[in-house]
């Protein structure tokens, strides 16, 4: 049974890391002041890096808290085996 627990989380972190990595081309993240911004220029290039840097500085702190809460269990179920 524990086996079994165990990898259907291990599939499921697995199915959401693929989902993030693959859903950033999807995602427009910028608040409104920058697309109006960047919407008036001609640069459509500009735009692009702009939503590119806003993507990932968003995502460093998702991966730096899922690293920690990975450690924290990992320790938790070394302790508790």
């Amino acid at each position: 049974m524990l086996i079994n627990k165990t990898m259907l989380l291990k599939k499921t972190a697995f199915i959401i890391l693929i989902i993030f990595f693959f859903s950033t081309e999807i995602i427009e993240a910028q608040c409104a002041m920058c697309r109006a911004v960047l919407e008036s220029g001609e640069q459509q290039t500009a735009a692009k890096g702009i939503n590119n840097g806003i993507i990932y500085l968003m995502a460093i702190p998702y991966i730096l808290v899922g690293g920690l809460g990975y450690f924290i269990f990992r320790s938790y179920k070394k302790k508790t085996s």
